[in-house]
């Protein structure tokens, strides 16, 4: 266990100390800021308003050491398979060119791919790609769901000011009928493609969606030959997509090497491209790949994913965050919260140790945010004058060449002025004005960006992952599987079948699960309504 390790129990000694300290000082805020402040792949990181003096900063890279992190990421950058439950190397990173030495054959079959992709690209960009009718495609409607919808969304509409095409996009995850009633409400199914991404061609949500925008697609065009105009689609399933109606030159794979939430930088990325072309998503890529590089050989002491990873693993475990809000001063990036929440807490949201013993540590806060200055007006209220403890991480953006001076310095301002409230809070000096203290002590990191463009957003989003990962690593978890998620999926196939009446209650299942009473009488209860409505 890692709360065996020299450098945990040092940290667990010293920890108490730092729960009601505002602003501890390192030495100086000049020396602070100069020890825990990097400027990588034009972004700065600021780490100065963490919670942690020079001793601290030292145990937690002692912790990284004894925890062979390094070692770690060597092995996940060269294909080994760390994907230990299912037996799996996690190579997302070779779809950017991250991990040089992976097999040739792989590196091939990625170019392969992409090419495919810009070509697909540019000819819907370009008008030559017609639908059934000689039209070209304005409307593209994607169908996924989770990591398959999450990552290209955020980056379809992060990137909105860079789209080079004349296309609209819509989104549809969710199986409820209004999710896909709105996508489809106004379109025209001459000028529209579908693109539906589900690595195995079955999760449920996504069949269903695919299903019924195939029904509203042939109910207008009065043809199964049209579909091959006006379906792609992204899976490792051929068979299936097949069997859709997709033909084999609109079928792009997804390895199983390559996670749902952390795919979009493969043919999942389609939307992405189709958005802002080729040229653009190359620079996508670089961003990625640049952490990558700085991931692979940068030394502890300046690795800065590995040293978010520390801070926070610090700020969760001995500092007891048991939240981290991620707030963002830009329109562009208020899906961001949305994306990481799927990242980190479905990654290292475990309970269990690569080796299989139950961890007596917890692995993972409540990931939530939004943007500012909307957040202001609603819970930071909550975080400031709140009784729990949480940790946060301010996004501030420098340039939006489409918003005045007077916006961006008010988006700055505020976000800077939230930072030093939380970190250093407000004591008022007289005694009757309690209801006016804010206690502040709570750790901030600071990430600027100099605009919301492909490479900078590309490296914002590897810094993530790779931070992700390396936290993994600390914890001693698996953060490529994800069975909690599965166990939902498995439980709601006969509950289903029992609420279509399909099947009497407590049958379709051999679980235990399935003889819950509190859900019998919910199916019960759900039944007679919809009887009353039919």
């Amino acid at each position: 266990m890692r709360n065996e390790l020299p450098a945990w129990q040092a940290l667990a000694a010293g920890a108490k100390e730092f729960q009601t300290l505002p602003n501890v000082a390192l030495t100086d805020p000049q020396d602070r800021h100069s020890q825990l402040s990097f400027n990588y792949a034009n972004l700065l990181f600021d780490f100065s308003r963490q919670q942690v003096t020079g001793e601290t900063y030292q145990t937690l890279h002692q912790l990284a050491e004894q925890a062979e992190v390094k070692a770690f990421i060597d092995s996940l950058l060269s294909g080994a398979a760390v994907n230990i439950s299912e037996n799996r190397p996690v190579l997302h990173s070779a779809l950017r060119g991250g991990a040089p030495n992976i097999d040739p054959v792989m590196r091939n079959a990625v170019e392969a791919t992409k090419q495919r992709l810009y070509e697909l690209a540019d000819k819907v960009r370009n008008g030559d790609w017609r639908g059934f009718s000689g039209k070209a495609i304005r409307d593209i409607v994607h169908i996924g769901i989770g990591g398959s919808h999450l990552g290209p969304e955020l980056v379809v509409t992060a990137l909105h000011n860079h789209q080079t095409a004349d296309l609209r996009f819509h989104f549809v995850a969710n199986v409820d009928a209004h999710d896909l009633t709105q996508a489809l409400r106004g379109l025209n199914p001459e000028t529209t493609l579908f693109i539906v991404v589900s690595k195995s061609f079955s999760t449920i949500e996504t069949q269903i969606n695919a299903a019924l925008a195939r029904s509203w697609f042939l109910e207008r065009s009065a043809s199964l030959e049209a579909i091959a105009q006006h379906f792609i689609g992204i899976t490792s399933n051929v068979e299936a997509a097949a069997q859709f109606g997709i033909t084999a030159n609109n079928i792009y794979p997804l390895w199983d090497w390559v996670g749902g939430r952390f795919s979009l930088w493969s043919a999942v990325g389609l939307p992405i491209i189709l958005a802002i072309g080729p040229a653009s998503f190359e620079a996508f890529l670089e961003g990625a790949r640049s952490i990558d590089e700085h991931l692979s050989n940068a030394p502890v002491e300046e690795n800065i994913p590995l040293i978010a990873a520390l801070l926070g693993l610090w700020n969760y475990n001995f500092l007891d965050c048991r939240s981290l809000a991620v707030l963002a001063y830009d329109e562009r990036l208020a899906l961001l919260p949305n994306y990481l929440q799927q990242l980190e807490m479905e990654s290292n949201g475990k309970s269990v140790a690569r080796n299989g013993d139950r961890l007596d540590y917890s692995t993972m806060p409540v990931l939530w945010g939004g943007t500012g200055t909307n957040g202001q007006h609603a819970y930071h209220q909550l975080l400031h004058q709140g009784a729990e403890r949480f940790c946060a991480d301010i996004i501030l953006v420098a340039h939006d060449h489409y918003d005045s001076p007077l916006q961006r310095r008010s988006l700055l301002a505020n976000g800077l002025a939230q930072a030093e409230a939380f970190a250093n809070g407000y004591q008022p000096s007289e005694s009757d004005q309690a209801h006016r203290n804010v206690p502040g002590a709570h750790p901030i990191s600071t990430i600027v960006m100099n605009d919301v463009n492909p490479q900078e957003l590309g490296s914002l989003l590897a810094h993530y992952e790779h931070k992700v990962l390396c936290q993994g690593a600390l914890w001693d978890i698996n953060s490529f599987d994800q069975w909690g998620v599965e166990l939902g999926k498995k439980l709601a196939i006969p509950i289903a079948a029992q609420l279509s009446g399909e099947s009497p209650a407590n049958e379709g299942s051999s679980t235990a699960e399935r003889k819950d009473l509190y859900t019998q009488h919910l199916i019960a209860h759900l039944k007679q309504l919809a009887a009353t409505q039919s």
